[in-house]
């Protein structure tokens, strides 16, 4: 294993690059973190319309949750990769169509977490928003979101390690990323594919060991923070500030 990581290591870190594209580890990190930034507005989206008192806004969210939510990660590639190119008009990289599938499966499982965070949040906040006048929109946005979103952070960050596993799929449309990365290794050697696949495995274990470590640490920070600091909530600086005008 050790000789495989020194004559193999550059390439299952960063792939081909300086002489080639970005691969390996690098680009398994750029696919992940994509994912969750490009979906993260559109799960905020629907976990507001999950939530939304307007049936004709509330039941076509649901059936796109739960549509999506039974396919397979691999299924929503394939669409992508025969789709995507027929709506633009053109082809697309391998790259891109991974980004768009795990786009639409972040879409789906995070709008979930934003609805359970606006669930979350104490409906007498939102009986003394409505009371003070503002409208549904305006105590979603001022008083709901902002408390939401910050119990979310540990959830988030959790799909950040789902989106690091699911980002092995893309070497089925020769994605070069990590796993990719150790099936080209694998094809030049051999002989020798339980050394290769064992570092494979190691490689993500250490990984998503890290992130699940760091979210466990963030969360715990998050409840003493909430238990021994007297921090105003979004609707206490509200009122505070409609008392002062």
């Amino acid at each position: 294993m050790i000789d495989i990581l020194r004559d193999y290591g550059l390439l299952l870190l960063v792939g081909q690059f300086p002489n080639g594209p970005v691969g390996g580890l690098a680009l398994t990190l750029f696919l992940a973190v994509s994912g969750l930034l490009l979906s993260f507005p559109l799960a905020v989206v629907m976990g507001v319309a999950r939530t939304s008192p307007i049936k004709a806004v509330q039941y076509p969210a649901t059936a796109l949750v739960y549509a999506v939510r039974g396919l397979p990660v691999l299924m929503l590639i394939f669409w992508a990769y025969f789709i995507v190119p027929m709506v633009v008009g053109h082809s697309i990289s391998g790259i891109t169509t991974l980004i768009v599938a795990l786009v639409v499966y972040e879409l789906a499982f995070m709008g979930e977490v934003v609805k359970a965070g606006i669930v979350a949040v104490p409906k007498g906040q939102v009986e003394a928003a409505r009371s003070l006048g503002m409208t549904y929109f305006a105590t979603m946005r001022k008083v709901i979101l902002p408390q939401a979103l910050v119990n979310m952070i540990p959830s988030i960050l959790n799909q950040l390690i789902n989106l690091i596993k699911n980002t092995s799929l893309g070497y089925i449309i020769s994605v070069g990323e990590l796993t990719y990365s150790a099936y080209q290794i694998n094809a030049q050697l051999l002989t020798r594919p339980f050394q290769v696949y064992l570092i494979l495995a190691i490689t993500y274990f250490v990984l998503c060991w890290a992130l699940g470590l760091a979210v466990s640490r963030l969360e715990k920070k998050l409840n003493q923070a909430r238990c021994t600091t007297d921090v105003p909530t979004p609707l206490q600086r509200l009122v505070s500030k409609e008392a002062t005008t």
